[in-house]
């Protein structure tokens, strides 16, 4: 029998653990109460797993948690909440990995998707909706020409190809710490081999071959840029995360303004990958907010108000490489831009314009405002966990970049020691545990949220911390 909402005290708040004198005895019986509220879910998880391969079903495994190692299987969503199949509810961070700027479900998305549902859906024949919601994204981003594609991976491969097409040059830049999706073009690192360090593959899998056209450089040195003027002549773009999602506080407004400089002198196509920060930060992205204007963009997440879609826009000299370019009817003017090759049966799907076009009609009715006020009440949440930091000496700090916070690069990270990211981990469950969803150390806020759900998670962050302290684990 599902659980009933009547407050957050009764439904997502359960019985405090009872601290144990080892940290063994402490940890087993919450992994024996955690297993116990989520049962469903790691039965599901385990039934499936010979068949379902599955990438986020072992993320942060580790043999002392192993038994608490899989995901929170949902059942439905409305607002700020959302609800597993073992009818627990939960105050949402996640927010769809950075989705649903509006909270689950918001009424203005589902009615459009209601009336589209209504008419069908149409694939093969022109989209009603695709120049009506690229001139809307044209109109708050400032880009010339737009184009759809599903998803970041698709949209950020579609950019590079454009730029290399442009200049005929076949190198990039990208930046450590970036996340440019999983194609083989982007998934390189640096590495030391032999006492030098080296660009690699990221994984098995990735040929050798992709590292020769790749530079990876530090974000935000100035020693970045003469690298990049070293190789302008062989450089086709310059691949920039604006505020790398790993690295919160890495906000180079000077270096942004030098690199636009810099790439436009050597003739490097400027991208910018805005898919976490595209219609978050300001309407207008990253690029409204640090006054640098690329050549070409991508966006996702927020755009399609939870329906699959991604984005490319950009300067018509550039995204005249999808169509060949401006023409007219009733004159001799045709398209006369070599093309490159872009394509996907579901770019442009009807209900994921629906969606768009929703969220974009709403977005221009509100005004800056709305991310303005969200930003605000995410510095003030931010402000406040840093202070409790701080008053219990713990060795954690968190920033912001609009509504996405998470640890700062000086905090305790993911990429700490073993014990630091089982400490992370265990706190993250504790959360959960207390009816938190998050990202493990990082989450996002929506519009959706509320003063109440605010001062529940601060609440719940103190309490994990405690418990975590009693028993030894923290």
């Amino acid at each position: 029998m599902k659980k009933k909402f009547f407050s957050l005290q009764q439904t997502l708040y359960p019985t405090e653990i009872v601290p144990q004198n080892t940290p063994e005895n402490y940890l087993s019986q919450f992994i024996n109460n955690y297993n116990t509220r989520t049962k469903t879910s790691k039965q599901i998880t385990q039934y499936y797993r010979a068949t379902l391969a599955d990438s986020r079903n072992p993320y942060g495994f580790s043999l002392p948690l192993k038994e608490l190692c899989y995901p929170i299987v949902a059942q439905k969503s409305l607002g700020s909440r959302i609800w597993d199949v073992d009818g627990n509810e939960y105050i949402d961070l996640v927010m769809g990995l950075g989705i649903n700027l509006f909270g689950h479900n918001p009424s203005f998305i589902k009615q459009a998707l209601l009336e589209q549902l209504e008419q069908g859906i149409q694939i093969g024949p022109q989209t009603e909706l695709a120049g009506e919601v690229a001139e809307l994204i044209s109109d708050l981003t400032g880009m010339e020409r737009v184009t759809f594609s599903n998803t970041g991976t698709e949209a950020v491969m579609t950019a590079v190809r454009i730029a290399r097409a442009a200049t005929k040059r076949y190198k990039i830049a990208i930046f450590s710490g970036s996340y440019h999706g999983h194609s083989d073009g982007t998934l390189v690192k640096l590495q030391e081999l032999d006492g030098k360090l080296q660009t690699v593959p990221l994984s098995c899998g990735v040929p050798k071959s992709i590292v020769e056209d790749v530079l990876i450089l530090d974000y935000g040195n100035p020693q970045s840029l003469e690298v990049i003027k070293a190789h302008g002549q062989e450089l086709a773009a310059v691949l920039v995360e604006p505020v790398q999602d790993g690295c919160l506080d890495l906000q180079p407004k000077e270096f942004l303004h030098q690199l636009r400089q810099l790439t436009t002198e050597l003739g490097i196509v400027l991208i910018f990958d805005e898919m976490i920060t595209g219609f978050r930060i300001h309407p207008g992205g990253a690029q409204a907010w640090f006054g640098v204007q690329a050549d070409i963009a991508t966006y996702g997440k927020i755009v399609g108000g939870g329906m699959p879609i991604s984005v490319i826009a950009g300067k018509a000299v550039y995204m005249d490489k999808i169509d060949g370019g401006m023409w007219n009817y009733g004159d001799s003017s045709f398209p006369q831009v070599e093309t490159t090759f872009f394509a996907g049966t579901y770019c442009k799907h009807p209900l994921s314009l629906a969606a768009a076009k929703a969220v974009l009609k709403y977005m221009q009715f509100q005004g800056s405002q709305l991310q303005t006020k969200l930003n605000q009440r995410t510095a003030e949440f931010v402000k406040t966990l840093n202070d409790y930091f701080a008053v219990a000496g713990l060795p954690i700090k968190m920033t912001h970049f609009g509504s996405l916070f998470g640890p700062a690069s000086s905090g305790v990270s993911a990429n700490s020691n073993t014990d630091s990211r089982i400490g992370l981990s265990l706190l993250n469950y504790h959360l959960i545990h207390k009816g938190i969803l998050s990202r493990g150390s990082s989450g996002f806020l929506s519009t959706a949220h509320t003063d109440e759900d605010i001062n529940y998670i601060i609440q719940g962050v103190k309490d994990s911390i405690s418990e975590l302290a009693s028993g030894e684990l923290l």
